[in-house]
């Protein structure tokens, strides 16, 4: 049978190069002749469109005896394969979440640039889906313009610990709010007529060994927290690919699991387009494209010959090729290279510098505001900026979602820009010190960012002359994180010595001087805030908020936009606070000894399940120093007239929401429901719903409006592998945070809801 099999395999491969001869009677590509065009290609051309390319020569490889070799890339991350006799153009891949990447290098003709829009936990600090969908709406402008057909955004993951080193460039701890603002950005990047790319699919929860790391996590804490972002994105927005994950996921490898690439993705949410590797050495291609795993990236000629090599032996069935090579090619006929546009190269620049600043103001968390300490009024003139991140801005993190800008505004400048005078003198010796370290890092050697450069000691007779001179003290924190490593305790979530003696002398010779001191944390995930929040008067969370992100701050800072932005995440006491920190990679990895797998290295156990962020700490009655949602304004709001009403699958609820102070503003009102006691462990309260009003003018009202269907209020019993809500009465709660309700209704389920899915995704060790 096999030797049938062969035989027929090298016979459509001869009849296949034969058909390549007749070059006038090939099919040319069209979206009406998909079947056509696959069944003309030879197995080698089939090889060749399942293998990207990152060589700089666009649509074809560098000849070189070593297929291991990695070419530099052009401009792009990597690129699909031509097929010029069958009219099938290369296309063009690109990071990432927060802004087109897109690299130029010193020989290049013109070096090109993108906006650098604020991170993706910014953006979900906005609680604001239509502004995400116009972020998203210009990062499409640009990749479109110049030449990129798929960017490999959004960034998903969840926050599952503090210490995560990629948090910046994903939304938020909660799934539901990843799953919103992720379904946004695709609509708006998609409406220019190019992809995207969810990522990273699924639970890449760590950097430390993260490609090899085993993810062990239990079919109720996979469906409900690690894939329903997903899931919701999936089916709101309908992305033209997402991204297979690095990491190991109850056993194999994501890209090469077909119970998550095909059963869950495609079968049970209805995902129709490409699956594409994370950007990874080879693997086993055969598995992956059995899984479902349509293209690999970056892409080596020893993946094509693999390919050939295994259908020929029977390992592979040419139908499984032919399935992938079909969404392949369904994908290709979208693309802006398909269709023949013409890149301009351009984009509008000042007009996305001016959202991305807009952007940035609505995510920003003004975290404490003691005694109207902000805004800074009108008698606030002279500024003493202390902080080396306050002329160092971090704009965004590190790593792939590295957006190339054309500058970054710090926040001296942003002050400057706003009126306000800033000390010379001050700015004159961290900018300084700013390039001492780094001439002295590079003359011992040590190739280190921006983010190893400590704290300047000020003596505290200076912070006392600057206490009499200035108005105000406004000290930055910053801290960097990013691609390939987690981030520490140390040093990363809570303060150093250095940063805490000089905040506690701040505050000290400022407020002996009756004058206040503001807080601006310039940080990519979230900090420790707890122990030290006491000290200043004011407390700025202004993330990593993109190039115009000086600008931003003193937008807040000075009161020129209200701050409305409301935290996606919980900040903790303690990092150890989270259940998720004794199953999370603390330090460097140790060394191996032998083959002995290591924990939180060669495998995590996630045996915090579901009780991930507000969902731990709200139900079990554990303080924390901020709560999930949590975040100030200047005016007040009130809440009014809470509705509930059944729909027949879900209820509808209103809410009206009434400006009752002296200025502006704008309100995000999140909706938690607390369900009736049933047979499966539930938290408190699970955000189901959330809007925001427009720019209230004060005594003005508007009616919110959140639609909740039965699905949403079920979770997912592994006993019966079935999504089950119990029937019963259901509080709706309206919240400015998770702790911080301010109305109130219920629903009743009439009967149990229960919808039965695949038995798949079993853990392979036991988490307790």
């Amino acid at each position: 049978m096999k030797a049938l099999f062969l035989v027929a395999t090298i016979l459509a491969a001869v009849a296949g190069q034969v058909r390549a001869q007749v070059g006038a009677q090939e099919p040319k590509l069209n979206p009406n002749n998909i079947d056509q065009v696959v069944e003309a290609m030879t197995l080698q051309e089939k090889a060749r469109l399942l293998v990207g390319r990152n060589d700089p020569v666009f649509g074809g490889y560098a000849e070189t005896e070593e297929p291991f070799t990695r070419i530099i890339p052009t401009n792009v991350a990597g690129y699909t394969q031509a097929i010029p006799r069958l009219g099938i153009p290369a296309t063009a891949l690109a990071d990432g979440p927060v802004g087109l990447v897109i690299v130029s290098y010193p020989e290049s003709p013109r070096q090109y640039t993108a906006t650098g829009f604020p991170s993706g936990t910014l953006m979900a600090c906005s609680w604001d889906v239509t502004l995400n969908r116009r972020v998203g709406e210009a990062m499409g402008n640009e990749a479109l313009e110049h030449g990129v057909d798929v960017i490999l955004a959004p960034g998903m993951n969840i926050h599952r610990s503090p210490l995560g080193g990629r948090n910046y460039e994903y939304y938020s701890e909660d799934p539901l709010l990843t799953g919103k603002m992720a379904a946004a950005l695709v609509r708006g990047v998609q409406s220019n007529g190019v992809g995207t790319s969810l990522k990273h699919f699924a639970a890449n929860s760590q950097e430390t060994n993260r490609t090899g790391v085993d993810e062990i996590v239990s079919q109720r804490a996979l469906r409900e927290i690690y894939l329903k972002g997903f899931e919701i994105a999936v089916k709101e927005s309908h992305p033209w690919t997402v991204m297979s994950s690095y990491n190991r996921l109850n056993g194999p490898y994501t890209q090469e699991n077909r119970e998550l690439l095909t059963t869950v993705l495609r079968d049970e949410w209805g995902f129709d387009g490409i699956v594409m590797t994370d950007w990874i050495q080879i693997r086993n291609t055969a598995a992956q494209i059995q899984a479902g795993n349509d293209l690999m990236e970056p892409g080596y000629q020893v993946q094509i010959d693999d390919i050939v090599a295994r259908v020929r032996s029977g390992e592979l069935s040419v139908e499984d090729v032919d399935v992938c090579v079909r969404r392949v090619l369904e994908y290709i006929v979208k693309t802006p290279h398909f269709r023949g546009h013409s890149f301009s190269h351009t984009h509008d620049q000042e007009g996305h510098a001016r959202l991305a600043r807009e952007a940035a103001t609505q995510g920003m968390v003004l975290l404490k505001n003691d005694g109207g300490a902000l805004p800074l009024g009108g008698e606030v003139k002279r500024v003493a900026l202390f902080g080396r991140s306050s002329y160092d801005f971090l704009a965004g993190g590190t790593g792939s979602g590295n957006v190339v800008k054309p500058y970054v505004v710090n926040l001296a400048q942003g002050l400057s820009n706003a009126g306000l005078e800033p000390s010379q003198e001050m700015e004159e010796v961290y900018e300084k010190y700013i390039e001492y370290v780094g001439l002295r890092n590079r003359f011992e050697g040590v190739s280190l960012g921006r983010s190893t450069i400590p704290e300047m000691t000020v003596a505290r007779g200076a912070i006392e002359r600057q206490a009499a001179e200035n108005d105000v003290a406004i000290l930055t924190i910053g801290r960097q994180a990013g691609e390939g490593g987690d981030r520490t305790i140390k040093e990363g979530y809570n303060l150093t010595a250095g940063e805490r003696e000089l905040m506690e002398d701040v505050c000290d010779a400022f407020h002996a001087a009756g004058k206040r001191v503001v807080v601006v944390l310039n940080v990519g995930g979230a900090v420790e805030t707890s122990s030290w929040k006491g000290l200043p008067d004011a407390i700025l969370m202004a993330w990593q908020p993109g190039q115009q992100g000086g600008n931003a701050v003193a937008d807040i800072l000075t009161g020129a936009v209200n701050p409305s932005g409301k935290l996606s995440m919980t900040l903790s006491v303690s990092a150890m606070d989270h259940p998720s920190s004794a199953n999370f990679p603390l330090g460097p990895a140790a060394p191996r000894r032998g083959n002995q797998p290591r924990e939180n290295v060669d495998y995590t156990l996630h045996r915090e399940g579901i009780w991930v962020g507000y969902r731990y700490f709200n139900t079990a009655g554990k303080e924390v120093s901020y709560p999930f949602g949590h975040g100030l304004s200047y005016t007040d709001f009130s809440y009014s007239r809470p509705t509930v009403r059944a729909t027949g699958d879900g209820f509808r609820a209103t809410v009206t929401v009434t400006n009752t102070g002296k200025v502006a503003g704008r309100e995000s009102v999140q909706l938690y429901v607390s369900a009736p006691a049933g047979e499966l462990d539930k938290p408190l309260r699970e955000l189901r719903a959330f809007a925001k009003t427009g720019l209230l003018q004060p005594g003005q009202s508007e009616v919110l409006t959140f639609e909740v269907a039965d699905y949403d209020l079920a979770s997912f019993d592994e006993r019966i592998s079935a999504w089950v809500a119990p029937r019963g009465r259901y509080t709706v709660g309206f919240g400015a945070s998770v702790e911080d309700i301010h109305a109130t209704g219920a629903y009743t389920l009439g009967r149990e809801f229960i919808l039965k899915v695949n038995d798949v995704l079993r853990p392979t060790m036991e988490l307790k």
